[in-house]
């Protein structure tokens, strides 16, 4: 007689991480929303200051390039006084960077400063190179800690869930941002004091929490020695050096047409841009958090690398279609917008994704060092908005940048086929 034992499957969160797995997923809102805010400053800073595609991409550097400086510190700082302490430092860094908006503001309109020659625009640039460090230091922690609150055969799914929170404040940011900044009654400032008051009491109840530190086992069985302590230890992995290329590209891609979502809506399909910004966050990055919550429903019951694998193919094909105008060449101008939106849905679950297959086989402390490094890979969106903004300058044709997070999508596509092969291998 068979007796066939169900299998079961692992828990979505560990035992006793409950509590601690929502507290970090609540982070994820809060630099989705400020992520999501820059988007509609491009366009803004380009009509106020007048200034070009190209030039207010310093918007995105001056955040990204945070990152990248700040990562490594943060990933030293975690790995010497813990997550808490490093995630109350950034939401600290995060709120300075927030609240110096409201003087920028002042600066910009005579009533702070009149006569110290001060350019509004690197004000912002500042507040935001601030902001920047701050966001840095969330996502250092976070995205290891959610990665690693239960079974590592749930890390996909799991991060992915709490991703979904991030694509939440992404959906919310350009909403509220857009309608403040170009609303009726326009105010730069409002949508960063909002985000600085939300950011003070996350910190408070921080302070209150004590969060477990991670050990070991709680990561995987067959991790890193951690006598191999040097920082750059964890680059002799093959697997991880090809996956923060794949994460440095997907960033490169994600970013850039975020950056320049409004400016395309409006250059390309005449849209006003308020309304564009509206498209932005109840379009695509609306569609963007749906596909995450998909994706983690999904990858419950398939394996992470094939649905990798199968996005990735629609996200070349997708964002051939916007470079290409399909939708010109057909008479259907909506075509060419569905191709749009589509790539929101295809690249939902990439980043958690890849960033959960790489931190396969790394104890706590490898786990740290290498989440920093992969926390250097946004700049990577500070390259692509000035690539894609160049291009776009001197082609004279906001399609033809596509061209930029095209190619960074073939090399998500080149890993998935990578990961894949070595899964079955």
């Amino acid at each position: 007689m068979n007796i066939h034992t169900p299998v079961s499957r692992p828990r979505l969160v560990g035992k006793g991480y409950t509590v601690p797995f929502i507290l970090i997923t609540s982070l994820f809102f809060l630099w989705g929303f400020a992520r999501s805010v820059l988007d509609i400053l491009n366009k803004h800073f380009q009509d106020v200051l007048d200034i070009s595609r190209t030039e207010s991409s310093m918007v995105q550097f001056s955040v990204y390039a945070a990152y990248c400086l700040t990562a490594i510190p943060a990933g030293l700082v975690i790995a010497r006084w813990g997550y808490r302490r490093g995630i109350v430092l950034g939401l600290a860094l995060f709120a300075i960077g927030a609240f110096a908006f409201v003087p920028g503001e002042m600066i910009a309109q005579g009533r702070l400063l009149p006569d110290a020659g001060l350019h509004p625009f690197w004000i912002f640039l500042g507040a935001l190179f601030v902001l920047g460090c701050g966001l840095a230091f969330l996502e250092t922690a976070a995205n290891p800690y959610s990665a690693s609150l239960g079974d590592k055969a749930s890390a996909a799914s799991r991060l992915n869930l709490s991703q979904s929170f991030n694509g939440l404040g992404c959906t919310v940011g350009p909403m509220i941002g857009g309608y403040m900044v170009f609303g009726d009654h326009p105010s730069l400032s409002m949508p960063y004091c909002l985000m600085g008051g939300m950011v003070v009491i996350v910190a408070l109840l921080f302070l209150r929490v004590q969060l477990p530190e991670l050990k070991d086992a709680s990561l995987t069985s067959d991790a890193i020695p951690e006598a191999d302590s040097t920082l750059f230890s964890v680059w002799r992995r093959k697997a991880f050096v090809l996956g923060i290329t794949a994460l440095l590209c997907y960033e490169i891609s994600e970013i850039s047409i975020n950056s320049l979502f409004v400016n395309y809506m409006t250059d390309v399909h005449a849209f006003d841009k308020l309304d564009a910004a509206r498209l932005l966050s109840m379009g695509g990055l609306l569609i963007f958090m749906l596909a995450r919550v998909a994706g983690s429903m999904v990858m419950s019951r398939m394996r992470a690398e094939r649905y990798l694998l199968c996005c990735a193919v629609g996200t070349v094909a997708a964002s051939t279609g916007v470079m290409a105008d399909i939708g010109s060449i057909l008479g259907l101008p909506m075509l060419s917008i569905a191709c749009l939106l589509a790539i929101y849905a295809f690249e939902a679950i990439m980043f958690p994704t890849i960033f959960a297959i790489c931190l396969r086989g790394f104890g706590a402390a490898a786990t740290k060092r290498a989440s920093a490094f992969m926390m250097m890979t946004p700049i990577g969106g500070a390259i692509g908005t000035f690539l894609m903004a160049y291009c776009s300058d001197h082609s004279g044709s906001m399609s033809t940048a596509f061209i930029v997070p095209l190619l960074g999508y073939v090399v998500v596509l080149c890993y998935s086929i990578f990961v894949g092969r070595k899964e079955k291998a």
